[in-house]
């Protein structure tokens, strides 16, 4: 499959132009660059994608778009590794950001210079791995000069700016069901009928790459994804980041690593070095608790019961139900 044939992928994706023209010559410079590695994309690894985008980065052609380019000429030619790694970079490049301006809007300006000043986050396209003793030091300050609660607020946010509307079809879902049992069984199957689907055609779902240990074990819980009322709260556990290594290792520590989702801290769990803070978690309890907002119509209360950074084998979260949604 040629770039002729990827420009058809992307026209039946709907991409235009110029848009079109432009992911076509940015796929064909990425494939000259395999030439010269004596590559193709079907035996690429991470680490000769990683040269292409440091060439990139050093000629300030690291553009999002160019990126993202990337990602679906991987995906394209059915590379689940390569889609994920570049689409982890994208998808984490402005969480920083993101906090510094909250801290701000939240504690001023002289507490957010004392937390982010002297901090410089690492050029878009170099690898996450580069992330954790940065998070480790901004955490610390964080730590230092605020609360316990107000570290839990701040944090507790939609840093990947994931629209509400994302989840309107659930929140219709839920509002017909006739209990929020049956609402979250229902959608445990909805999600386990799913991940069959990509596991037969090799699509990744979001960042994880489909493979029948994942399914089957999703199927068996579930906690996994969906969550399960207790009383009047809700138990979700999350899935693992990286199913196809997850399932196949031994080591504790490598499958924490294997299992955590935060691109800024995960890489330090695979040596235990520039460790940051568990309250980092708190974000992954705002990305948890953020389709429960738009499906109760309100701000609703999450709590982290365990995550791996905290040393835990799993990160597990609890939404409180609002008392009139217990149907």
């Amino acid at each position: 499959m040629g770039l002729e044939e990827f420009g058809d992928y992307l026209r039946r994706k709907g991409i235009g132009e110029p848009r079109l023209s432009a992911a076509i010559a940015n796929a064909s410079e990425f494939e000259e660059h395999l030439k010269r590695s004596k590559r193709k994309i079907g035996n690429c690894d991470i680490s000769c994608l990683d040269e292409h985008l440091s060439s990139l980065i050093a000629e300030g052609r690291n553009e999002p778009e160019r990126l993202v380019d990337l990602a679906r000429y991987c995906a394209f030619h059915s590379r689940p590794d390569l889609f994920i790694h570049l689409a982890t970079m994208i998808n984490s490049y402005d969480i920083l950001p993101l906090m510094e301006t909250r801290l701000r809007d939240l504690h001023g300006r002289d507490k957010c210079e004392t937390v982010f000043y002297g901090f410089e986050r690492p050029p878009l396209g170099t690898s996450t791995d580069a992330y954790p003793p940065l998070t480790a030091r901004i955490l610390n300050r964080m730590e230092e000069e605020l609360s316990p609660e107000q570290v839990r607020n701040l944090l507790t946010w939609n840093y990947h700016e994931i629209p509400p509307e994302t989840f309107q079809a659930k929140k219709e879902r839920f509002e017909a069901a006739s209990s929020l049992d049956d609402f979250l069984a229902s959608e445990h199957q909805r999600l386990v009928d799913e991940l069959k689907e990509r596991l037969r055609t090799g699509q990744p779902w979001y960042e994880q790459e489909v493979t029948q240990d994942f399914v089957d074990h999703v199927a068996s819980d579930q906690r996994l994804q969906t969550g399960v009322r207790e009383g009047d709260r809700i138990i979700i556990v999350k899935v693992p980041f990286d199913p196809k290594n997850f399932y196949k290792e031994r080591s504790p520590q490598m499958r924490r690593y294997h299992y955590c989702h935060c691109p800024l801290a995960r890489s330090a769990l695979k040596d235990e070095r520039s460790m940051p803070s568990s309250s980092l978690c708190h974000c992954s309890a705002g990305f948890t608790k953020l389709p429960w907002d738009v499906i109760f119509g309100e701000e609703v209360e999450v709590e982290v019961l365990e995550t791996v950074l905290g040393g835990g084998d799993r990160c597990v979260f609890s939404i409180q139900v609002p008392r009139d949604k217990l149907k």
